[in-house]
């Protein structure tokens, strides 16, 4: 782990750099380009800054909809293979039905929703500044 200021900072400094130096003093094209910049640094900033809570989240509520106990595991890799063996499990249940009617299908809409909502944050642009 590195001393500050920590990769958000820098993905933060760089964003504001492009937003309020680079972007005003170009036209067309490069202007454009410059904006995208911005928006793909801004969006990893915030998918690190988000990452943990949104995992944390999605674990839990995995964990309900599956009947399944235990620790989201540590370690950025380990966390992403276990959310994706719950994903897998949760859409075996699905294809076979177990999720078609009933408090168990507004149970695993509400979690797709927040789920969706999560990743929609991270890649949400912020409003145009001009």
């Amino acid at each position: 782990m590195n001393d500050e200021p920590h990769a958000e900072e820098l993905l933060r400094a760089v964003e504001r750099f492009l937003e309020r130096d680079v972007v005003p003093n170009l036209q067309g094209v490069p202007r454009f380009h410059a904006r995208v910049a911005a928006n793909v640094v801004a969006m990893v900033a915030r998918e690190i800054e988000t990452e943990a809570e949104h995992q944390a989240g999605e674990w839990e509520r995995l964990g309900a909809l599956l009947d399944e106990a235990g620790a989201l595991p540590d370690g950025r890799e380990a966390r992403r293979q276990a959310l994706r063996a719950r994903n897998a499990t949760l859409v075996d249940r699905i294809r076979a039905g177990a999720a078609d009617g009933g408090e168990v299908r507004r149970r695993v809409l509400a979690h797709l929703r927040r789920t969706v909502d999560d990743k929609m944050a991270v890649s949400r642009p912020p409003r145009q500044r001009e």
